[in-house]
């Protein structure tokens, strides 16, 4: 099989040229792609559990600790204690952060529109449900549970 004929080549290929024009856009701002998602993902208001913001991103939780401290030093994001479990930390956008997140839900909008305006619905709805289909299979943790490597043959 040809790589470009495998479902997963297709999909890293696709998210790479994604994140390219991404962070080629943030740049522009003075961010990243993992921040402007990251921003995206923070109540304006009442501020997000920093526990809550790696499982909304599917990132571990060291990967989000480096990006919070460099939106804490960029002044993009406080932290406060949370009123009700002092144990938690919620994460607040400072002015600055609220006018990145806002690139950044400018920037993500426009794509979708331009996605929208060029494939039509019909093939979106295909590709969401395609896409969650894959992610089911590999959320449901089974995929290899029948997979057997099988020996290489040996040239004669």
């Amino acid at each position: 099989m040809k790589p470009e004929e495998t479902v997963d080549y297709n999909i890293k290929v696709a998210w790479h040229a994604i994140s390219r024009m991404y962070n080629t856009q943030a740049a522009r701002y003075d961010i990243t792609t993992s921040i402007g998602f990251v921003l995206l993902n923070i109540d304006q208001e009442q501020g997000t559990p920093a526990t809550k913001i790696a499982p909304l991103l599917g990132l571990e939780t060291r990967s989000l600790t480096r990006i919070l401290r460099s939106m804490e030093e960029k002044g993009l994001i406080y932290k406060q204690a949370d009123t009700q479990d002092k144990r938690s930390v919620r994460i607040f956008l400072t002015e600055l952060g609220l006018e990145k997140k806002e690139v950044s839900r400018q920037t993500v909008r426009h794509f979708n529109q331009k996605m929208r305006a060029k494939i039509p619905q019909g093939q979106l709805d295909v590709f969401f449900k395609v896409a969650g289909q894959i992610t089911s299979m590999i959320e449901g943790k089974t995929l290899f549970d029948d997979f057997e490597l099988k020996p290489r043959k040996e040239a004669s």
